[in-house]
């Protein structure tokens, strides 16, 4: 699978890279405080240590437009593509350390939210590089962009994104989708969110970075 840089401008379509921000705090706070498992990933939807630091406020204020928003963060080590989701907004990611996105466009879901896996570009994301990825690009948990490698991630939300789902959420297709708060979601066969009910919609050859 080709590797594109998000510098590249293929990368537009799917969101734009910030500047003017200084996240040398955040990255320093995030090496020596969140954990990267060698197994797996962990997601934080909020973390108080990383919203003290001033760039949370810039973020919100500038990235945001004042909105409410989180500050958390993504780790661990991954290869491929399970699930892919999106939301209701933007979303910025910090990469801490290099990191590789799978990512696709909504526009590309077929009937009954199928997307075939050829869709999916596979975009690296430099140590220290911040990007926004629009409200329409699908994505998931980033991949390791070694082999064996394990990848940190910084994620700016609106706040209560990903946490528990709204009760009594029907009335449309589309709310088949919807796992957690301002989150629609499709998955692969055979993964955990899958068996835990989410809709399969990714059909088509595996996406593995690394063999």
């Amino acid at each position: 699978m080709e590797i594109i840089s998000c510098f590249d401008p293929r990368f537009r379509p799917y969101g734009q890279v910030l500047e003017g921000y200084d996240f040398s705090q955040l990255l320093d706070v995030m090496a020596r405080t969140t954990p990267a498992p060698a197994d797996g990933t962990v997601y934080v939807a909020s973390d108080p240590a990383l919203e003290a630091l001033p760039v949370y406020t810039e973020l919100r204020d500038r990235g945001f437009g004042g909105l409410d928003v989180q500050l958390g963060y993504c780790s661990g080590t991954n290869d491929s593509l399970t699930c892919l989701e999106y939301h209701r907004s933007s979303e910025i990611d910090i990469a801490c350390g290099d990191m590789i996105l799978l990512l696709a466009l909504q526009p590309e879901l077929g009937e009954g939210f199928a997307l075939s896996t050829e869709k999916v570009k596979a975009f690296l994301v430099p140590h220290g590089t911040a990007v926004e990825m629009y409200a329409t690009t699908l994505h998931y948990a980033p991949c390791s962009a070694r082999k064996g490698a394990s990848f940190r991630m910084g994620c700016v939300l609106p706040r209560g994104t990903n946490t528990e789902k709204p009760d009594g959420v029907s009335g449309d297709r589309e709310s088949r989708l919807m796992t957690a708060r301002n989150k629609w979601l499709i998955a692969s066969e055979g993964t955990n969110e899958a068996a835990q009910g989410a809709l399969v919609g990714i059909f088509g050859p595996k996406v593995q970075l690394f063999s």
